[in-house]
């Protein structure tokens, strides 16, 4: 399924609307302009017919007739293309006078008061007080339109101007208004198996309240949860070694009666069912403690006598030989409990499923890694892939539980700590490396 981010939905959903919003106003904007300036052009037409009023007494004072020639030109100062224009005709259709700037016949054929719109011109008609005049002013059409454009420009402009910052501060506003949820997203992230603490209170808005009280009942649940899950195998591992233990005993006892019967071989693998079967009851203590967080506890301690001693310890019980190389001392924090179970783990792995014919090679090298070497047949993906699930076990016929690379899993991730598998070992054509990179904070002389 496609992710979607919520706050890149609420901005692009409310700048959509703001921007619809805004084209909308430009819009009535934009017609409210130039239906005003449309009436202010024509007012002012008007106003120029009027102020002629007293050219037209002029001509009624000398009394021109019919046989004086009409048709003459005004010529006024300053006049250009964007002039006002004005013709003054008699009743019967006959020019008298005209600006420069007007055509030489009358701008509209037939007189009536009003306005008129002719291809270049505006003109409003307008008969003189006595009746025997018409007074007709034109405007330029180009300077009409050049001055509702220039209006509606100044009208609009500034809301095309001001979107980019309406973008950003709706931006930022949502971004600011998602920080709590945000907070709330952490809070869950950093919550685990090893730590299922309630998420603290929160500055939230009504409508996360409900989630965080949801997510703090499912937390308080799953903590329930697991821990009856973890003190039932921890309970059940701890009552289950004693019998077992006695069992082992019992039945050591048996075979040493039954040694040369047909008995014997009955009698052993009795004994070896019971030793596995105490094995795992040690692992799943072993797993019960990784899972409960115990390596987040603790304080500085060095791990260079810690994995010296399991290196002997195990070499004497698995009569193998585990070789401790670099540095001599590496302080790091954690519980040192929980790191030995940890590399007590990655050890036996080493020692049972390794060749028995070759060392298993432990390097602390400078760059904070504990490299594990064993050299036995190179591990298939599948195998790889599969090695750190619970009780998953890889085709061999050595013993184990299937639980010791799951505990070490979970141990290195409390101690936050970088556990790599790589098989075959890079540069040869066999073998597995376990490199274990520890967060530490202190490197001492190297051996």
């Amino acid at each position: 399924m496609r992710r979607w981010s919520l706050a890149s939905r609420i901005v692009s959903g409310t700048l959509i609307i703001v921007l619809g919003a805004l084209v909308l106003l430009s819009i009535l904007v934009a017609a409210f302009t130039r239906y005003e300036v449309t009436e202010r052009l024509d007012n002012s037409l008007q106003e120029v017919a009027e102020r002629l009023e007293f050219v037209i007494s002029e001509l009624d004072r000398t009394g021109q007739d019919a046989n004086t020639p009409g048709g003459q030109i005004a010529q006024l100062p300053g006049v250009n293309r964007r002039t006002l224009a004005y013709q003054i005709a008699t009743a019967d259709g006959r020019l008298e006078v005209g600006s420069q700037n007007a055509p030489e016949v009358l701008f509209v054929p037939r007189l009536a008061a009003g306005f008129y719109d002719i291809p270049l011109f505006r003109v409003y008609v307008a008969a003189s007080a006595s009746g025997h005049h018409y007074i007709l002013v034109g405007e330029p059409t180009f300077h009409r339109n050049e001055a509702v454009r220039r209006a509606i420009l100044i009208s609009i402009l500034p809301m095309v101007i001001f979107f980019p910052a309406i973008w950003v501060l709706v931006r930022w506003r949502v971004r600011r208004a998602m920080r709590p949820l945000t907070s709330l997203q952490h809070e869950i992230r950093s919550r685990g198996g090893s730590n299922l603490a309630p998420v603290p209170p929160l500055d939230l808005p009504e409508e996360l309240v409900s989630i965080h009280s949801a997510v703090n009942l499912l937390l308080e649940r799953l903590k329930m949860a697991l821990s009856t899950e973890r003190a039932f195998a921890a309970n059940a591992a701890h009552e289950l070694r004693n019998p077992v233990g006695a069992l082992l005993a019992q039945v050591q006892i048996l075979r040493n009666f039954l040694v040369g019967s047909d008995y014997e071989e009955r009698a052993t693998t009795i004994m070896q069912q019971a030793r596995r079967i105490g094995r795992t009851m040690e692992k799943l203590l072993q797993l019960s403690r990784a899972t409960s967080g115990i390596a987040l506890t603790g304080g500085m301690f060095d791990l260079v006598p810690v994995v010296r001693f399991l290196a002997e310890e195990l070499g004497r019980e698995k009569d193998r030989t585990i070789a401790l190389s670099g540095l001599s001392h590496v302080m790091i924090r954690g519980d040192m409990d929980a790191t030995g179970i940890l590399f007590r783990n990655l050890f036996e792995n080493a020692v049972l499923h390794g060749s028995s014919d070759q060392p298993v090679r432990v390097i602390i090298t400078q760059n904070h890694g504990v490299l594990i070497y064993n050299d036995c047949e190179p591990l298939t993906v599948d195998v790889l892939r599969d090695m750190e699930k619970p009780f998953v076990r890889g085709k061999t016929d050595a013993e184990g539980s299937g639980l010791g690379m799951a505990i070490a899993r979970q141990i290195s991730r409390q101690l936050h700590a970088e556990m790599t598998v790589n098989s075959p070992i890079p540069g040869t054509a066999r073998g597995v490396l376990v490199t274990v990179r520890l967060p530490m904070d202190e490197i001492k002389e190297n051996v």
